[in-house]
């Protein structure tokens, strides 16, 4: 590495946050600027480690200590060549992904790691600032054409790479907007959308096509769309959300967060809305931990709520690694996110019994204590703790509780793809449904997961269709790291 000796004398550091009282007046971005010299610092840290764990605990399989010592060394041109080698849309995953790069880190054995993430988006950022990203069109063309259905993380680096390959790429859409869950799903104040929109205006200009307002199996048929396309790549995601059949779930006041969270960033978008759902004064309630709850946490705090508070089923979490959980691999530990920094009660091991209110309107919930006892030859059994009983005032109820697969109601079930045990689209080793000819990547494959995981599927998904068309590839694949950009 350049600097040998950096990680001693380098400790970890990130941009400095804007002030909760400021950021969550708006829905911009919450860090500020950080200076190149404390990039080149961070870079500096990554160790001579010999086997690079990083690049493991990457689906992607990112050449995280190339583009590590590339930046210390102020060779960023090369950096960013690097770094899309591997991954088609850095910009997205240096600001959303959770690092699991980062908790399989030599140097996290003993130490705060290496800051991945933030050194990613720093290139990323500096290239586009460069003019360094710029469209790159295939010399020539395969006469293929391929459909790609679903325009998130998936969807985007499939056609990318599928168009790269020389076919002919058109990606469906059934929202207004092309993104999926980075337009719709994820808040302005983690990724403001115009970050999405100078990526698309890059794929446009290299020939990949695309058609919002089109929803597979209704505005076209499946017949026509297996007539007019060689090819064709499901990337719809996960997007049945898990419910809660809890008494009084029919009150008014109780949303999947997945109708609060698309309708906020239509607002910021500059869209009227017919019925907002509003956190303005109302005391929140959201159940469920993860990174769909903490974004209605800073949502509702930005609408001005009266109180929030985040309901999660499972134990507290350690805040250092399990035991049960050894580096390199992802550790289940307590995470605070920057919503969590801007104000709510966390509640643990915690069950939602009942909702009940008057006239039809959502006034309170019932939760219950639990725990996880011990059930030989079986997974822990869940327990309601006696006497735990306790009422919460609750006018706004959002429920992010994760996701139970696609909507295989749709235009899945008409092409005749069979689902999984877990209601997910079963595809074999090669991406390919049980429908020859037919591909699915992403969490509509592989279920509820990261942005990193969906770039990594796509571009594998793309790879296979492009040896099932031509017999053979040129696009990388995750182990083939020393292969040229395609």
């Amino acid at each position: 590495m350049g600097k040998i000796t950096g990680f001693k004398e380098y400790v970890r550091e990130l941009p400095k946050k804007r002030p909760v009282d400021d950021r969550i007046k708006d829905y911009r971005e919450f860090y500020t600027p950080f200076p190149k010299e404390k990039v080149k610092e961070q870079a500096a840290r990554c160790m001579d480690c010999g086997v690079p764990f990083c690049h493991t605990g990457c689906p992607l399989g990112n050449i995280i200590p190339d583009w590590n010592d590339l930046v210390y060394r102020d060779n960023w041109r090369e950096a960013i060549d690097r770094l899309h080698a591997t991954n088609n849309f850095p910009e997205f995953t240096g600001r959303l992904c959770p690092a699991p790069c980062e908790e399989a880190c030599v140097l996290g054995i003993n130490e705060p790691p290496v800051t991945i993430e933030q050194i990613e988006k720093e290139i990323i950022e500096n290239a586009f600032e460069n003019g360094w990203v710029v469209p790159e069109p295939p010399k020539t063309r395969t006469g293929k054409k391929i459909a790609v259905i679903g325009s998130g993380p998936a969807g985007l680096a499939a056609a990318q790479q599928l168009n790269r390959a020389g076919h002919t790429v058109t990606v469906f859409e059934r929202d207004d907007r092309i993104g999926g869950l980075l337009r719709y799903g994820i808040p302005d104040f983690k990724m403001e959308k115009w970050v999405i929109d100078r990526r698309l205006a890059i794929m446009e200009a290299e020939g990949i096509a695309f058609k919002t307002g089109v929803e597979i199996g209704k505005g076209m048929p499946v017949e026509q769309l297996r007539k007019e396309f060689d090819g064709i790549v499901i990337c719809v995601g996960s997007t049945k959300p898990r419910d809660l059949p809890a008494p009084g779930r029919d009150l008014k006041g109780i949303h999947f967060a997945m109708e609060f969270l698309p309708m906020q960033n239509r607002w910021v978008a500059g869209d009227k809305l017919s019925e907002p759902i509003s956190a303005k004064d109302k005391h929140v309630i959201v159940i469920g931990g993860g990174d769909t709850g903490s974004d209605c946490i800073g949502t509702s705090r930005r609408h001005g709520a009266a109180s929030v508070t985040n309901f999660e089923l499972l134990p507290m979490p350690s805040k250092d690694r399990p035991e049960n959980q050894p580096w390199p691999y992802w550790p289940m530990r307590l995470r605070t996110s920057t919503s969590h920094e801007e104000g709510c009660e966390r509640v643990f091991s915690v069950l939602t019994k009942e909702f009940s209110g008057k006239n039809g309107k959502l006034e309170q919930l019932k939760t219950v204590d639990v725990r996880f006892a011990p059930n030989p030859g079986g997974p822990p059994k869940l327990e309601e703790v006696p006497g735990s009983e306790k009422v919460w005032k609750a006018d706004l109820v959002l429920l992010a509780m994760g996701f139970v697969g696609p909507e295989a109601d749709s235009f899945v079930h008409q092409l005749g793809c069979q689902l999984d045990k877990f209601g997910n689209i079963q595809a074999d080793e090669n991406y390919m449904t049980s429908v020859p000819g037919v591909f699915v990547a992403g969490d509509a494959r592989r279920g509820q997961s990261l942005i990193v995981w969906a770039i990594s599927e796509g571009r594998e998904a793309a790879r296979c269709v492009d040896l099932h068309l031509m017999g053979a590839s040129d696009l990388p694949t995750k182990v083939g790291h020393d292969l040229p950009r395609a």
